[in-house]
């Protein structure tokens, strides 16, 4: 009997984010060895924090061009690492950004939503609490694309931020009581939108002392990136990881 002493092929996953974007190191902690993410920049908008900024960050020729420089090295799958950015208006346009990165040459695309909403499928998942860094107005889209996409939020809680400079300062101990916030009784799961919200280091404790699933937008954009490419997630234990690799396409 011999011993197959190679590793696993490698991976190559690619990731377009906005030009703010500063927790890069968050989607490789979420990776197995073999697999690596490759990163490109949006060009930079010159606008203030809120809905406005949100509905110009995926522009479609942008979104084209950022697929094309990633296409070339063949990633088995490109997210769009962006959260409000993904569900600002609603399930048809966040499913039209998806449209416009495969139309551009991306094998699957994924978003944040579109990973949390396979996710919450799989899980079984339905009454869902919400936690964000956002203000008022951007988080409220958040429940709405929810409520659009069959599920039921049970609670909204927003940390008021005014820009992504005090995202992505928030200490875990704000990102752990966020998440104590926003649970409810007879809540399924757990929400922290943002991918500038550092979530990796309490993500594993947060959800067993609520002991329900604790999800965050750059687990479940990662999540996605790994079904689609048929790779398991990594990462500390949490609900996600202990997933079997289930068929894509799940969500909306």
């Amino acid at each position: 009997m011999t011993t197959d002493t190679r590793r696993p092929r490698d991976v190559r996953l690619g990731m377009i984010v906005p030009f703010d974007m500063a927790l890069d190191r968050e989607y490789w902690q979420f990776l197995p060895e073999h697999a690596s993410v490759h990163v490109t920049r949006l060009p930079i908008i010159n606008l203030p924090y809120g809905l406005e900024h949100a509905r110009s960050v995926a522009e479609p020729g942008a979104m084209h061009d950022a697929v094309q420089t990633l296409v070339r090295i063949e990633p088995a799958a490109i997210g769009f690492g962006c959260t409000s950015g993904s569900f600002v208006d609603g399930v048809a346009f966040e499913r039209g950004i998806r449209d416009t990165m495969e139309a551009a040459g991306a094998k699957v695309a994924v978003t944040p939503v579109s990973g949390l909403v396979d996710a919450l499928h799989a899980l079984g998942a339905r009454r869902i609490g919400l936690g964000t860094p956002y203000e008022a107005p951007v988080a409220r889209t958040l429940r709405d694309y929810l409520a659009e996409a069959g599920f039921q939020p049970v609670s909204l809680e927003n940390l008021e931020m005014h820009d992504e400079e005090e995202v992505i300062a928030a200490s875990d101990d704000l990102v752990f009581e966020l998440a104590r916030r926003a649970m409810r009784p007879g809540a399924d799961a757990v929400f922290l939108a943002c991918t500038n919200l550092p979530t990796f280091a309490v993500l594993g404790e947060v959800e067993r002392e609520l002991g329900v699933p604790v999800l965050s937008a750059n687990q479940t954009l990662m999540w996605g990136l790994c079904q689609a490419a048929g790779i398991r997630l990594a990462g500390p234990a949490q609900a996600l990881t202990r997933l079997q690799l289930a068929p894509a396409g799940l969500g909306v």
